[in-house]
C-alpha cells in the first residue's frame, strides 16, 4: 500500500514538485515522500475523527475529487501546513504542491480501487492502512453496516450487516473479507 502511494506521489509530483521553482531540487524527493505519507496519516485522522462516511463516499465515487471535496480539502490543508513547517515553503508554494498532488493521487487510488482488472491495488489494503488497530476498526464496521445493505452485503437478510454476514460471505467463496470490502467500495 505504501509503495503504491509512493509511486503515485512520484508520478504526480513531477509537475507539482520537480518543475516547481519554489522547491529546491535537493528537497524534491523529501517533499514527494511527505505528500505520500501525509495521505495515509490524513486518512487515518479523518477516520479517527468520525469521517468514515466521507471516506466511504470517496471510494464509492459519489463525490468529485477536486478542491471542493471535504477529504481533498482536509488532506491538502494538512500537507500544506506540513510542507510549510518542514521545508519552509511559502503558503502559496505549499498549497500549490498539495493542490497539484492530492486530487490526482486520490483520483488514481479511487480509479484503481474500482478497476476490477487492476490487481495492483486492493481496497482492503487501504482499509487496513487507514484503520490500523482498535476503535477505528469499529468505525469502519459501522460504515459497512450503514452502507452494506445497499450493496447486497446483508448475507442473512436480517436488515443489518455485521460479522455474521462477513463470515457468510467468506464461506460462500465470494472473495473473503477482501471481497466484502470490494463490494462495499464498488470494485
Amino acid at each position: 500500500m505504501f509503495e503504491q502511494l509512493t509511486q503515485l506521489a512520484q508520478q504526480f509530483g513531477n509537475e507539482a514538485v520537480v518543475k516547481n521553482d519554489a522547491i529546491p531540487n535537493d528537497q524534491n524527493e523529501a517533499v514527494i515522500n511527505e505528500a505520500s505519507s501525509s495521505i495515509i496519516s490524513g486518512l487515518q485522522k479523518i477516520a479517527s475523527d468520525g469521517g468514515i462516511d466521507q471516506l466511504a463516499g470517496l471510494f464509492q465515487g459519489n463525490t468529485n475529487l477536486d478542491s471542493s471535496n471535504p477529504v481533498v480539502q482536509k488532506l491538502s490543508e494538512q500537507l500544506t501546513g506540513t510542507l510549510g513547517e518542514k521545508f519552509n515553503l511559502s503558503s502559496d508554494a505549499a498549497s500549490g504542491v498539495a493542490g497539484g498532488m492530492i486530487p490526482q493521487i486520490l483520483g488514481s487510488l479511487v480509479g484503481k480501487a474500482k478497476d476490477a482488472n487492476d490487481s495492483s491495488f486492493q481496497i482492503s489494503d487501504l482499509i487496513n492502512a487507514i484503520s490500523g488497530e482498535g476503535a477505528q476498526n469499529s468505525s469502519i464496521m459501522d460504515a459497512i453496516s450503514k452502507y452494506g445493505g445497499q450493496f447486497g452485503l446483508d448475507q442473512n437478510s436480517d436488515g443489518k450487516v455485521d460479522i455474521s454476514d462477513a463470515m457468510s460471505a467468506v464461506t460462500k467463496n465470494s472473495g473473503g473479507i477482501g471481497g466484502l470490502f470490494s463490494k462495499l467500495f464498488g470494485k
